[in-house]
């Protein structure tokens, strides 16, 4: 962790989100941005480019909520069968390079572990399942679980409730500002942005946060 200067040694409690910070983003925005919009055209008989202007105005009203990310929601909005169409493509869902990496050196210095997530559950256990990293978690919480978004203050109440970390000897890190922001104002002490989330789209840095590229930046 010595490029980015955050204390190892003095950190209990390690908070990590799923998607674009130890999973490439790539599969949920071309499930989102293409192939959800290609079947909705398809059921509809618009084109793809109407469906797709169409759809991300529906996005855009949920986010930053619990419907954003429940995929019983958008089965019923959208009246096509979201968790299948997630399995059609499950091949496409991959680690970030070294997060493994990374995940096996917290639990060799006995770190405690957690995964904060805004998934649903059954886009959990899809990915989980096939990645393997679930055996790296001490416990898994999504913002399902808490009953609010992990934007929301009450999430990080909750979370810290039946998680019992110490914010002063906590690290989150995740790749969406506006989360980092949330948590930093509860308290969490060493906040990291993940920049590239997508490994196919430019990474994002933040002029708030220290970031992170690439996992094995933190890997000494």
């Amino acid at each position: 962790m010595n490029s980015v200067k955050i204390p190892i040694k003095d950190i209990k409690f390690v908070l990590l989100d799923m998607d674009g910070t130890l999973l490439d983003k790539y599969f949920d925005d071309y499930f989102w941005e293409h192939l959800v919009p290609e079947r909705y055209a398809e059921k509809h008989n618009i084109t793809f480019g109407s469906a797709k202007e169409e759809l991300m105005k529906k996005y855009k009203v949920y986010e930053g909520t619990l419907n954003w990310t429940d995929l019983d929601f958008w089965s019923k909005e959208l009246e096509l069968d979201i968790p299948a169409l997630k399995e059609q493509i499950k091949h496409f869902i991959e680690v970030h390079p070294h997060a493994e990496d990374f995940l096996k050196m917290l639990k060799r210095q006995k770190k405690k572990v957690f995964l904060v997530t805004n998934a649903h559950y059954k886009a959990i256990d899809l990915k989980l399942k096939k990645t393997h990293i679930g055996k790296y978690f001490d416990s898994v919480l999504s913002s399902f679980d808490a009953g609010y978004p992990k934007e929301s203050p009450e999430f990080w109440r909750e979370a810290q409730k039946r998680l019992g970390f110490d914010k002063d000897r906590t690290l989150f890190i995740d790749d969406t500002e506006e989360i980092l922001k949330t948590a930093k104002k509860y308290g969490i002490k060493y906040i990291l942005y993940k920049a590239r989330a997508n490994s196919k789209t430019k990474p994002k840095k933040s002029n708030e946060f220290l970031h992170i590229l690439d996992f094995n930046e933190l890997i000494g």
